[in-house]
Formats: structure tokens, sequence, C-alpha cells
């Protein structure tokens, strides 16, 4: 498995003419190299490739990386710089995306016969297509979520507190076995439900009110992202239509998603909807984004997104209806591309549920 992603790796080596390509980013050095540290380096030359960290991980890397020599440095660059030296290397592409700048002027400086590459957007789409194990891991994790966020549902009830029901949410993801959060979970009620990123607060929950929750668990390296949004004692009328809106443009995009389909289409369907039911000013962000190794990574489904889904992508479908001095639905889930269509990995169900 970890030698097909460096195949996949290396025909990029091959496109741009380089000799090798360094890997900064901790996410690529882990899908190519199976690292799970927070420090090293991938160099990956047309016909070897290479592990780089210091002495802090070099028995970690032992029983982590296969198929890589481990090359142990005291100093990131200067390892880098010193293998580069070693093997003659004249041409070397790097992550235009993920490399400080600061970081390719020192490689400049101590590489100055070198010609430095930026290779951009197609390193960022090398993850772009989970394979089995990948798809396995998502889904495991996905339920692990879902299950953790259903075993803490009796505590959401007026009164409680917005940060406190997060703590407990992810207390419960981590005795289910989580490594940790994948972000910092959003519970969001009343009012505050017209913040698309309105992080847990200090506010209690009141009778009436609907109650957005965005989580996510990170399980072996890989994360989810799922939304839901309930109410806390029976729902008024405009708070039933407006959930009714976001989910009727959730499940159009979920039925349009299959391989092919261009993915600003995806979001068209779903952001169409909401703006021919009069909210089209309260949908600012886009439809979805990939999910994998970062809860945020390729592709991007929005009216910006290029390209169309093709089997194995993981990518989140959350269409959402956010008023000031109101509140707020966001409704989310995540999906496989599969040969005829897709499937949610997401666990909960979306009719709306009342607390």
């Amino acid at each position: 498995m970890l030698q097909n992603r460096l195949n996949k790796a290396r025909s990029h080596a091959e496109k741009h003419d380089v000799d090798a390509i360094v890997f900064f980013n901790m996410s690529n050095v882990r899908y190519l190299s199976g690292f799970t540290g927070s420090d090293g380096a991938v160099v990956l030359g047309r016909d070897a490739s290479w592990f780089l960290t210091d002495s802090r991980y070099t028995t970690q890397a032992s029983r982590q990386v296969v198929g890589l020599p481990t090359v142990e440095y005291r100093i990131k660059l200067d390892g880098i710089t010193e293998l580069v030296r070693e093997q003659g290397f004249r041409r070397i592409g790097f992550e235009s995306e993920h490399t400080a700048f600061a970081v390719y002027e020192s490689l400049r400086q101590k590489l100055p016969k070198t010609e430095l590459v930026p290779i951009g957007e197609e390193l960022a789409q090398l993850r772009l297509i989970k394979d089995p194990s990948e798809c396995e891991l998502l889904s495991r994790v996905a339920r692990l979520a879902s299950e953790a966020l259903l075993s803490i549902l009796p505590l959401v009830k007026p009164g409680a507190v917005e940060r406190e029901l997060a703590l407990e949410l992810e207390f419960a993801m981590r005795r289910a076995g989580a490594e940790n959060a994948s972000f910092d979970f959003i519970v969001a009620s009343g009012e505050r439900g017209s913040l698309p990123h309105g992080r847990a607060s200090d506010k209690a929950l009141a009778a009436g009110e609907l109650v957005t929750i965005d989580f996510g668990a990170r399980y072996e390296g890989y994360c989810s992202d799922e939304t839901v949004t309930v109410a806390v004692g029976v729902p008024d009328e405009r708070q039933c239509q407006i959930y009714g809106i976001v989910k009727e443009a959730h499940d159009r995009a979920i039925a349009a998603v299959r391989p092919g389909a261009e993915l600003r289409e995806i979001d068209r369907i779903a952001r169409g909807y909401i703006e021919e039911q009069g909210y089209g000013a309260f949908f600012g962000h886009g439809l979805g984004h990939g999910v994998g190794l970062d809860v945020h990574e390729k592709p991007v489904v929005s009216p910006r997104g290029e390209g169309v889904a093709a089997v194995g992508m993981v990518f989140t479908i959350e269409p959402g209806i956010y008023i000031p001095g109101w509140g707020g639905v966001r409704i989310e889930d995540t999906v496989i591309v599969t040969e005829d269509g897709c499937r949610p990995i997401t666990m909960i169900p979306k009719e709306l549920m009342i607390l």
C-alpha cells in the first residue's frame, strides 16, 4: 500500500522533471511513510526515497516506517541539504502550499546550485482518492464519533452549558477509543446558531432553541466530521420550516453525488434550492470539503470547486442557513463516493430530533 502511494507521488517528480520532492507536511509524511510522530520529512527520489527525523523519533521510525531508510538529523534542513548534496540532486520539488517562505529561503541559501521547483495543487491532491484501508478507518472513526454524540444527547436540555456539552462529548469519544477531537467542537444554541463557527461558549441552553453541534474525532490519524441541529423542546413553525429547507438541500446534494458529477454542480444543487426558498443570502460557505488525515483537505465542494467526483473521494455535504438575531441550522454528513453514487459514513439520522 505504501509502495503504491510512493509510486503515485513519484509520478509528480517525473512530470515536473525534478530529481526528488521534499515533503514537509506531516500528513503527507505519514501518508507516504507510515510515521505517526510530529517531526520528520520525506525526500522522494525517482529511484530511491528516504525518511528523515531526529533522535527523538528514530526508534519509533524503526517500528513504523516500512520500505524507506531512516536518516537521522540534528537540524532538519541541514539533514535534508546534506542528503541532497550526497545524491547530487540538481532540481528539487517542494510542497508550495505547505512550505513556509523562511524554509524556502533557507534551502535556497544552503543549496545555491540546486533549483527549487514549487509544486502546488497536484501535491495538494495527492491524498484525494482514498484507498480501501483509508475508507475503513474513516468509516470507523465516523461511527465512533456518531455513537459518542448519541450517548450524550440526554444531556442536551435546558440549563446545559455549551462548553460542558462539548467536554462531555470529547470524553465520550476518548472513552470509545478516539485519539482526540479532530477540531474544536461547535456548540451554538439559540441566536448563536447564526455563527457558522460558533465554538462552544458559557451560554446555557434554553427551551425552544435550536442547537447546532459540529463535532469530529481522530482515530489512527484519520478524522471525522458531522453536524446535527436539534431542538430543545417543541420547535416553532419557522424553525421547522428552515430545518426542512436545509434538510432538503442536504438530501438533494447527496442524491447528486456520483462518479463524474462536477463538484461545483453538487454545490449548485444545494445552494440553488436554498436560494429558491428565499434564503440564499444566509448560506455563505461552501457545501463541503474533503476529510482524511486532515479534517479539511481536497476536494473542495463549492462554487469554486474544480474537478469531478471520483470513486474513493471522501467529502462532506453540509448546507446551512444562518440568520443574524435568529439563529441557524446546519446539517452535515460525510460520504464516500462509490461506483453507483455515494455512501454516508456518518451515522446519525438527519430528521429533526426534539429533545
